[in-house]
């Protein structure tokens, strides 16, 4: 593994087919793979108990991974985590998106270890969240153009609260600049919110660290040598064949 510190292309807000995406999770690391992304995090939903229950009932798909599923969970990513290197020398990191959608916040949470209750208020979540040394990302805390609700509403009402309580906000997701979350406020990134194929063309976060885990949750935390990129298919040419 390489240590020496160099810019890094990461995406730290993705999913698969095992929460509310499209593709399964091996064509998604193939994807990020071939694209020349250095880092990536899968971060498929976990849902709060009353819209688990609502989804239920109604007959609806869960699209989320519930608490009985998450170590199996964690366990198709590690196995997953150590092909990407492997074969991309990209560097996978488990994750999960803290879904609540009754009180509206999403909190991303990238090198997580254990199952955290959505349905949690805000605090009690990033304090268990810190305590597994995971970074915690406000998630997409503004409303984006196709949204049809404020998923995040909770985090955008309280940000000037919860300013330092997350390790970094997301400033830019898919295709969208959040105004709101100003960069010299708020630490930050920017995430595609990968959930089908083109949004590989999207927001992503550059990163100035050593490649590996903890070096790069550090240098997010410090935030000093961290910049948004804009990803477009133009850009890489070479990897044409890939969509």
């Amino acid at each position: 593994m390489k240590t020496d510190t160099e810019w890094l292309l990461c995406d730290f807000h993705v999913h698969t087919n095992m929460s509310d995406g499209h593709l399964p999770l091996g064509e998604v690391v193939d994807l990020f793979g071939k694209h020349g992304v250095d880092v990536v995090s899968i971060t498929d939903h976990i849902v709060d108990r009353r819209t688990l229950e609502q989804r239920k009932r109604n007959g609806e798909p869960l699209g989320a991974i519930t608490e009985d599923k998450f170590q199996d969970y964690l366990k198709r990513l590690w196995r997953e985590q150590k092909r990407a290197w492997e074969e991309y020398g990209m560097i996978l990191i488990p994750g999960v998106e803290i879904t609540n959608n009754t009180d509206l916040y999403h909190i991303v949470a990238v090198d997580v270890k254990e199952y955290v209750d959505p349905s949690l208020p805000v605090e009690e979540i990033v304090e268990k969240l810190k305590e597994q040394n995971a970074l915690v990302i406000a998630a997409h805390p503004d409303r984006k153009k196709q949204d049809e609700e404020h998923l995040s509403w909770y985090l955008w009402a309280n940000m000037e609260r919860f300013k330092d309580t997350f390790d970094a906000w997301e400033i830019a997701n898919r295709d969208d600049l959040f105004n709101s979350v100003g960069v010299k406020k708020y630490r930050y990134v920017a995430n595609s919110d990968f959930h089908e194929l083109w949004h590989v063309y999207s927001w992503k976060t550059l990163v100035k660290s050593e490649k590996n885990i903890e070096a790069i949750k550090e240098a997010i935390r410090k935030n000093t040598d961290v910049a948004i990129y804009l990803m477009r298919k133009n850009r890489l040419s070479s990897l044409s064949d890939v969509i």
